[in-house]
């Protein structure tokens, strides 16, 4: 230490001198020796390739490895840089030689580099061949030795070597010439890629391939010789034949690479996707597809989810459709209309807040709200329909009517709570159309809605009925995801675990498309709950299924919002849904919350809490707050006479001979309906003649209904057509009779059905009373 104080303080300059290149030495390597952009590569969850993206400068280079495979370190190190563990940066022996040699032809012939040097001039992109470029190229690799390990440049190396056309580094070469990725590869094919960077215009399809032949014999030929492979391992290797063209990198999930891109630019991404799954998935997506598009039907998406760790397992963000198709569009996150399939939150939501029990009877009848005219995808009605049938037949009027009983308001609230982000604008703008695809939502927020759902249940058994406070959490598609599924608590979230239960309970039994119509009789048949939704106009079909441990998303449709005639959820996406279901895992059906319900006993008929007048009872479970939903309203204590032709009162019947009966009755529109599915609805005895202040039931009109505007079209000869008038009353045979404006124009009998044509244009009010003295009216608007 003393002489080097005593050095410097009589050799300033020097010393100066001195530091300053040894500054110069330890700042004249680049931190980052290579800034080229790079391709996006996706992996699945077991690190086989799904796709990759080419980089911006049009070269397939692969993000930088992580460790350089064993074979081509042990070819490479053999063809280019047999001292390579022995130098420090350059070999004064190769250099030597390559210099004499050189001087000898009078030209560069060779190099005499070093794999270090090489790095140097491979991140030196453009700078001539010259004996002061090899200087510096010599001074550089020196500290590049400092700064790396032997593997490490190895690594840069392999990740930054030419190998023929706009392929650079050794994993891309890989896929490219053998269609797997460089650990998988063969010592022939090793060796065939360990040669290319010094020569990388061999490798042209059809050039070139006695000289490649001879060079790759020549290292495998070293390599036995060095005892690196066994006699077995080369005569086999040399047989191997050459590559002769390039192959395609793998595009098993275009879209999600497509997706990833945007965020992970550049990056290998390790993806949660099951490739086994996802290329399943794609087989069964091409063969509905060839079937769809003899339908001009050229668009599907699918996306699986799984409930317990909210990963995805599958995206299908379109079907192999072409570029005139919006091939491209990766329709998974795209907002489309919802059709029915948010029918189950509606159910839902309404079981949670006690506003009806699972077969409370909703009404459904011809429905005019305002200026809304909802109607069932059939035309037909039911009169009234259990609220768990309702939904798992996707009837379009209760549902409406539903949504109009909860409140708009309110139901808006929880389908925010869902974090759904195309519902975009407040419930007004919707109105009650929001129940039947009135609003927009896509594939990924609809199923990631269902995996809460599911795992709301899931975790409520496994809390010990408790819930986690984050349980609408974003689905990821990173493998190393781990969902915050918040804190514990005893609260609910958003729904209880009953209501959730329940209406999954209903959605097991929607009746299954074509094929699977009969698969509760099958042990191996999957309990799933389901649900399909059509879009106004036929433009997009939906169905989406869960089981405890699985969601199934599909959509199906044209990306440019075509319709078309049978784009149905149940005919087009349903059977793919199926098919997909088909290769996941069988599941067990969700564990009954039994701290969420409570045993009630309801009317048979109508699916109420069983009032006193309820003869027919079944006990089932409910949700907890179900307990405060009113009794039945339909059952009623009638007085009937000795034979049950009539109704009776006192003051024409004796009282020790009357029957006492309770009697199901519905509204006489819900009963026109009613009793024509029903064919064992019993209609309601008229009262005896003889009876003193006997009242009738109501009558009601079928057609039109209240304040409609209704268009009187003409014949071809200009006459001006009648409109129809229906009538609906509980005694058919009762006579009954028609006003226009307060002036009489008819009696019906029997067949309530009225011819009418008024005069005059505007609004008109038709009245209609019966020969018991009950009244209806109706205003309507006419114009011709």
């Amino acid at each position: 230490m003393f002489r080097i104080k005593n050095y410097i303080k009589n050799n300033k300059k020097k010393s100066v001198l001195l530091l300053i290149l040894l500054v110069w030495y330890y700042f004249s390597l680049p931190k980052q020796l290579f800034n080229e952009p790079t391709s996006t590569i996706i992996e699945s969850a077991n690190g086989k390739l799904l796709g990759a993206k080419i980089a911006t400068d049009g070269q397939w280079r692969f993000p930088k490895l992580e460790s350089i495979p064993n074979k081509f370190e042990k070819c490479i190190v053999q063809f280019e840089d047999a001292y390579f563990y022995k130098h420090f940066g350059f070999n004064p022996v190769s250099i030597a030689k390559a210099f004499l040699q050189n001087l000898k032809s009078k030209r560069i012939k060779r190099g005499g580099s070093t794999l270090t040097q090489q790095v140097i001039r491979l991140s030196r992109k453009g700078k001539r061949r010259t004996y002061f470029e090899k200087i510096k190229e010599i001074i550089l690799a020196t500290r590049l030795e400092f700064r790396y390990s032997k593997k490490a440049i190895l690594t840069l190396y392999a990740s930054n070597a030419p190998f023929g056309g706009n392929v650079v580094g050794i994993e891309a070469a890989s896929w490219r010439y053998f269609g797997r990725k460089a650990n998988d590869l063969s010592w022939s094919e090793t060796a065939t890629l360990a040669v290319l960077p010094n020569a990388p215009s061999l490798i042209y399809p059809g050039k070139n391939q006695i000289r490649l032949l001879k060079k790759r014999n020549r290292l495998l030929k070293k390599l036995f010789e060095n005892k690196i492979i066994n006699r077995f391992t080369y005569d086999l290797a040399v047989l191997e034949t050459l590559p002769q063209k390039p192959y395609k990198l793998p595009q098993i999930a275009p879209h999600l690479l497509q997706k990833i891109d945007k965020k992970y630019q550049g990056k290998l991404v390790k993806t949660s996707i099951d490739i086994h799954l996802q290329q399943r998935a794609n087989a069964i997506v091409k063969k509905h597809y060839k079937e769809l598009k003899q339908n001009q039907i050229y668009n599907i998406a699918v996306l699986v989810l799984d409930v317990k760790t909210r990963k995805v397992l599958t995206y299908v963000g379109n079907s192999p459709t072409d570029k005139a198709h919006q091939k491209s569009v990766d329709v998974i996150d795209k907002p489309r209309s919802t059709g029915s399939i948010l029918k189950p939150f509606l159910y839902a939501a309404m079981l949670d807040a006690g506003e009806i029990l699972p077969n409370t009877l909703i009404v459904d009848v011809p429905t005019q709200i305002a200026s809304y005219n909802p109607v069932n995808f059939n035309q037909e009605y039911d009169g009234a329909v259990p609220a768990s049938s309702a939904l798992a037949r996707s009837l379009n009027v209760p549902a409406v009517r539903m949504l109009q009983q909860f409140g708009l308001d309110r139901f808006y609230h929880y389908l925010k709570k869902l974090q759904l982000k195309d519902i975009k604008y407040s419930a007004n703008h919707y109105g009650l159309s929001l129940i039947l695809g009135g609003a927009e939502s896509n594939l990924w927020d609809v199923s990631k809605s269902f995996a809460s759902i599911s795992s709301t249940i899931n975790h409520y058994d496994d809390l010990q009925a408790k819930y986690y406070k984050n349980e609408f959490v974003e689905p990821s598609y990173l493998a190393d995801y781990k969902a915050n599924f918040g804190k514990i608590d005893t609260e609910k979230t958003l729904y209880d675990a009953g209501s959730l239960y329940l209406t999954y309970k209903a959605l097991k039994e929607v009746n299954r498309p074509e094929g699977e119509e009969n698969w509760e009789f099958f042990d191996s048949s999957k309990e799933i709950a389901w649900k399909t939704g059509t879009s106004f106009g036929f433009r997009d079909a939906w169905a989406v299924g869960t089981t405890k441990d699985f969601v199934v998303g599909v959509w199906v449709g044209n990306a440019d919002g075509e319709g078309r005639p049978g784009l149905v959820g149940v005919q087009t996406a349903a059977p793919i849904l199926f098919d997909i279901f088909d290769e996941l895992p069988k599941s067990k059906w969700f564990t009954k919350p039994f701290d969420e319900l409570v045993q009630v006993s309801v009317c048979k008929k109508s699916g109420y809490r069983a009032s006193d007048y309820c003869v027919e009872k079944d006990s089932i479970y409910v949700q907890s707050v179900g307990l405060k939903t009113k009794p039945c309203p339909y059952h009623f204590w009638v007085h009937l006479d000795a034979s049950e032709t009539y109704q009776v009162n006192a003051s024409c019947y004796p009282l020790n001979k009357m029957k006492h009966k309770s009697w199901f009755v519905l509204p006489a529109l819900m009963e026109y309906y009613y009793k024509q599915k029903n064919p064992l609805y019993r209609t309601l005895p008229n009262f005896k003649a003889s009876c003193m202040g006997a009242s009738q039931k109501a009558m009601d009109f079928i057609y039109p209904k209240a304040f409609t505007n209704i268009f009187l079209p003409k014949d071809f000869d200009g006459k001006t057509n009648d409109v129809i008038f229906k009538l609906v009353h509980s005694t058919p045979e009762a006579k009954v009779f028609w006003y226009l404006n307060k002036t009489f124009i008819g009696t019906t009998q029997n067949i309530h059905e009225m011819a009418i044509h008024p005069k005059t244009n505007g609004k008109h009010i038709i009245t209609v009373v019966d020969e018991f003295g009950n009244e209806a009216k109706r205003i309507i608007e006419i114009t011709e």
